[in-house]
């Protein structure tokens, strides 16, 4: 597989001769030289930035209202957890499942679990069939809590280039603290390129068929 070019550990600084990557499941930055292993290519490591040049958003699902019954139930939505690596506004980019790299001048709108969060609540509104569905400090009376962890969120280059999404989710009766189901949702879609807009066009893409089948679980399970 060719090189991903433009894709350097966010940090680095201009002139600097080394810069960090975050080593998968081990909390911590590693200092990696100055040129970087990246999908089988060399990368040189440049000018990441203070600030980046793009910011980019997430879709909520094309989820037309469902046809059925209403349920008169209230859906809270908290703030995902995420690896430390994910819980941040950089486009992730993954080899091997092991080193986290990210697209330089390049963003999220927000930390990537808040523009998670927010789409969860747009795709279960636009379903048409609950009374309510918010964030904490909403004053929703809830019925039920819909806990999510986000465990993938990245440019895959191992292999053919990918846009992979995965969310774990836990469905709480918030009345009695009883676990109503749990479920993870996986989906990747090929990017056909390793530019930052075909990864999040893949992200996205991936982020659509996770937020619809997990709101169709929901109303099957309420």
């Amino acid at each position: 597989m060719g090189s991903v070019k433009g894709i350097i550990p966010r940090g680095a600084e201009e002139g600097s001769v080394s810069g960090m990557a975050i080593e998968a499941g081990k909390g911590k930055t590693t200092r990696r030289g100055a040129l970087f292993l990246l999908g089988g290519g060399l990368l040189l490591a440049g000018c990441a930035g203070n600030a980046p040049s793009a910011l980019y958003g997430l879709n909520a699902a094309s989820f037309e209202a469902v046809p059925g019954r209403s349920r008169a139930v209230q859906v809270l939505v908290p703030r995902p957890r995420a690896l430390k690596a994910l819980d941040s506004d950089y486009i992730a980019v993954v080899e091997n499942g092991m080193i986290y790299s990210y697209f330089p001048q390049a963003a999220w709108t927000d930390a990537l679990p808040n523009v998670v969060q927010a789409k969860i609540v747009e795709t279960l509104q636009g379903t048409g069939r609950l009374r309510g569905v918010g964030v904490p400090g909403e004053g929703l009376l809830i019925d039920y809590q819909l806990q999510t962890e986000v465990r993938s969120f990245e440019l895959r280059v191992d292999g053919a280039n990918r846009g992979l999404v995965e969310i774990s989710a836990k469905l709480v009766n918030d009345r009695n603290g009883r676990t109503i189901g749990t479920q993870v949702f996986r989906a990747e879609t090929p990017t056909g390129g390793s530019s930052v807009d075909q990864a999040v066009a893949a992200l996205n893409a991936s982020a659509d068929r996770v937020f619809t089948d997990m709101a169709s679980w929901i109303l099957q399970r309420i």
